[in-house]
């Protein structure tokens, strides 16, 4: 694995977890709004995977999970990967753009997962849009349907951006997730490593009011950070 960073603490990445995160390189999405977009193409000083490794063993009893984040963790083959973090006793959330449902159902299967959180770019129709590039949104919705119709603890989320966003993209989602047990809005932020320029949060009284957009839908919509 191209490990191109990790936080070694944290208390609000795994739901109910004290954890890790490590943050694989590589991506096939070019999100303008991207936070991590720096390591998409890897970093000059990868983490070697035996270090890694090591630090988790020093962590047993410690912590409870690891995150595994990146980028995207799903575009190599991660299982071996996440057996080693499982052997050594930790539980692991995966972060995901649900492009690889495939590869998604195998590790759900094989247990090696035991969170996932998705990120929902937009409405489906919008979705090249906000994830930079063509995708196959078959494959999008592929993968939130079998979290919505599974047992495997998840959440869904939309990073929300102005004006990549609009009101009726918010509604369509709605439409599309309603019923799913987690979905939350994060408001967008701006860093030195966002790739596009001109882009902006909402205010709070504007997620407010796409939050209302989505409730007959999803009622347990939620506004991060609130």
């Amino acid at each position: 694995m191209r490990i191109a960073g990790l936080q070694k603490t944290t208390l609000l990445d795994f739901p109910g977890k004290v954890a890790c995160t490590v943050f694989l390189a590589g991506c096939n999405f070019r999100c303008p709004f991207c936070q991590n977009a720096e390591i998409i193409g890897g970093c000059p000083e990868e983490m070697p995977e035996e270090a890694f490794f090591s630090f988790l063993k020093k962590r047993q009893g410690l912590l409870d999970g690891v995150c595994v984040s990146g980028g995207e963790p799903l575009t190599g083959d991660i299982a071996p990967f996440l057996r080693k973090i499982k052997e050594l006793g930790f539980s692991v959330k995966l972060d995901t753009n649900g492009a690889f449902p495939d590869k998604l159902k195998a590790l759900a299967a094989e247990k090696l997962i035991d969170f996932v959180a998705m990120d929902i770019k937009s409405s489906p129709a919008r979705y090249p849009v906000l994830a930079g590039v063509k995708c196959d949104v078959g494959k999008i919705q592929e993968s939130a349907a079998f979290l919505l119709g599974g047992s495997l603890p998840y959440e869904l989320r939309t990073t929300c951006v102005k004006p990549l966003h609009r009101p009726e993209d918010f509604l369509r989602i709605g439409q599309w997730l309603a019923g799913a047990k987690a979905y939350f809005l994060q408001n967008f932020r701006q860093s030195d490593t966002v790739p596009a320029k001109g882009l902006a949060p909402f205010a709070p009284a504007e997620l407010t009011a796409i939050r209302s957009l989505l409730l007959p839908y999803i009622p347990n919509v939620k506004i991060r950070g609130e």
